[in-house]
This record gives structure tokens, sequence and C-alpha cells, in this order.
């Protein structure tokens, strides 16, 4: 990738420098981080100001990305430092918006407040940003440096580059499998095939996303509640979509019953049963209407619209066969897979094939492995991702 007019790609400076830069930055991801999933339609971005005082950085603002995308990071790292934002290095994990939306441009903002540097990890892909925001900065004569951890960012902003770039969400397979190879039991409702620590792991991860989405067939089997469920953190539950050509959802489901509470979005097809369909409507559930495609609902058409509607990170909880769907589509970017020691025995429904330690399922490679007491979390992605691609 090219650095835009008055940019440098990242690696400026002595190797300390460079150094420092990359420290800063990470500290800005994680900073960005603790706000996935609450942030959307826009990204969740972090921000760090770092003032140079007696020879040693010290962080002087911090920002994150508010609820709902507003405040951005930038004005709250700005607002925070001060004064001293003035001449300070602006760390931020996505370039600075250039154009007017609900508040000014970031980058209006960061030149106003005098700082005496800009670095960002990547450029913005959406067409009202696409390196204006730099540029503007660069030509008010502030250094600016972009490329820094950009594969860590595209990760990071995953949800964001692909909406704007692919008109659909960054789609994550949640799975975990048993040491017979099952992901459940055939007839048995929720098989707990983890351990705890992973059943935690997967209630943060849902915090982290704006949707979980699930198929009829799993609602119907488990009658699953999708809420993040950790302590202090049940303002967190995403949007919970489930794909229900005939809108067989029950009323008297746990998924129907919470939806004034917890958002739930049914995609249907235009065939549904309209008095099934009127209920749900009338029950709290949003109703949205998808192509068929081979008889079945087009999972491209909902991503589609799930991407309009803003939601950008979107995590998959459903059985076997909408995995599949999705794989078969190329519609999974990642993949993060639990294998456990428990046993499923008799009945099992077994997990489609592809995955391996090394090579996740639709040619997802392994980026991360993690113990979570008994068993072993791998999380796949796509090679690009790798690349900061």
């Amino acid at each position: 990738m090219k650095a835009p007019a008055g940019a440098l790609r990242g690696g400026v400076g002595t190797p300390a420098d460079v150094e420092r830069d990359r420290r800063f930055m990470a500290a800005a991801l994680a900073f960005g981080w603790r706000n996935q999933g609450l942030t959307w339609p826009n990204p969740s971005v972090g921000a760090i100001l770092v003032q140079t005082i007696g020879g040693v950085p010290v962080v002087v603002g911090r920002g994150v990305t508010g609820h709902g995308g507003r405040p951005h990071a930038e004005a709250v790292a700005i607002a925070e430092a001060g004064e001293a934002a003035r001449g300070a290095t602006a760390y931020v994990t996505l370039e600075p918006c250039a154009h007017v939306g609900r508040g000014p441009p970031c980058a209006d903002a960061l030149i106003t407040a005098r700082v005496g540097r800009v670095v960002t990890a990547m450029s913005d892909p959406d067409p009202r940003v696409a390196d204006a925001g730099h540029a503007r900065i660069a030509a008010a004569g502030i250094p600016v440096t972009t490329g820094v951890l950009a594969a860590a960012a595209s990760l990071a902003h995953a949800g964001h580059l692909s909406r704007v770039t692919r008109f659909r969400p960054h789609v994550c397979l949640k799975f975990a499998v048993s040491a017979d190879g099952a992901i459940g039991r055939q007839g048995a409702g929720q098989v707990p095939i983890s351990g705890a620590l992973s059943r935690a792991y997967a209630h943060v991860m849902r915090a982290e996303h704006d949707a979980i989405l699930v198929g009829i067939g799993t609602a119907l089997a488990d009658d699953p509640q999708l809420t993040c469920r950790l302590p202090g953190m049940m303002d967190r539950t995403p949007v919970r979509v489930v794909i229900d050509a005939e809108a067989a959802l029950p009323v008297t489901s746990f998924l129907v019953r919470s939806a004034r509470e917890h958002p739930v979005m049914v995609f249907v097809g235009s065939d549904a049963p309209p008095e099934r369909v009127a209920a749900l409507f009338e029950a709290g559930v949003a109703i949205r209407v998808a192509d068929r495609l081979a008889g079945r609902i087009d999972l491209a058409d909902v991503l589609f619209q799930l991407s309009q509607h803003g939601l950008g990170r979107i995590m998959v909880e459903g059985g076997a066969r909408l995995a599949a769907g999705l794989l078969e589509a190329d519609l999974v970017d990642e993949a993060v897979i639990v294998r456990t020691p428990f046993v499923v025995g008799a009945d099992p429904v077994v997990a489609f094939p592809g995955p391996t330690p090394e090579t996740g399922p639709g040619g997802l490679v392994a980026a991360e492995r993690r113990r979570l007491g008994d068993d072993l979390m791998t999380r796949y992605v796509r090679p690009s991702f790798l690349k900061g691609e």
C-alpha cells in the first residue's frame, strides 16, 4: 500500500523510535478494543496522545469510540489531554476522518489541537476518508506516519473494513469440538462440550461482536438465550439474529420473550406464513425479508442487509448446516474452534470436515492458540489478515 501524499509508511527514525511507535500503537489498539461490539455502525477506534516530558514519553490523553459511534476516539483523547495535546504525538488505530458526519472531522480536531505528529495503523478505505484525513493533516504541516501494526489493526477493524469494501460484515464462526469430533448430540439440545473457562470466553466473544447469528434449527433444538451473562456485562448482549425462512420461531421461545430487552432480528422468506410473521413482529422481533437461493435463504443477502443496518462484526453460533452454508459461499473470515477432551459418544452431531491444528475451515490459517483450562482454543483467519491487507 502506497502512503498518501505527505505521509510516511511505518518504520520511521531510529530503531528506538520505531519500537516506541509500535509500543504506543499496541496500547492504542488495546484501548480501542474495549468497546468492540458497542460502537456500531462505527468502528471502535483507539487514540493515545503521548507527550515527551523530561525526555520520557508520557501518555497525556486516551480515547476510544463511544457507544453508538460517538464521540470519536480522537476527540476524547484531545479533551482529556487539554493543553498537553499541543506538540504531542497522536497514535490512532485508524485514519482520522476528514468528512462532516454527526460531528466535525477528526483530522481538523488534531490540527486545531496543534499536535506535533500523527501516527496511524492504517488508512480508512471508507470513500468519505480514503487517505483524505492523512492528506489534510500533512497539508497542515504535521508529520504523518502510517502502517504501524497494520496487520493487528486490520483484525481490530475487520468489521468496518468488510462493511465498506465488501458490503457485508466480518463473519466469525465459533464452535467447540469434542475429542471424538462432535459438536453436539442428536436430540439432546445443548450439550456442554467445553469447560467453564471456555464457556466464559464465549460470552466475552459475544460482548465483542455486534450480532450473533444462528439458524432456526439451533433456535428450535436449544432454545438458546444468546446473551452475554458474565457479571456486569449483560448490557453488552449483541443483536441476536435468526435465519428462519418459515417464521417458525415460537413466540414462547426465550429469544422472542426477551426481544424487547435485547434486540432480536429474524430473516424470513417472502412466502413465510403471514400470521407467524405478524406474531413475531407483535412480540417485538424485527423482521427482515431475505432472498432465496436454491430454495434456501440467501446467506449473502442476509449479510448484505446486516451490513446496511450498520452491523460489522458477526459471530455465528449456529449448527453445522449454517456453518457449512457460509463456508460453501466463502463468507467466513475467522473461526474460533475450541477442542475439548469431552467425549460425546452415541448419536453425535459431527463437525463438518476441514479444520486441522494448522489449517482451519475454508482455507483459514491459524493465528492464535490459547489454553482455556483443559480446552485448546485456536483462532483461524484469512491469510490476508496476517499481512494487514
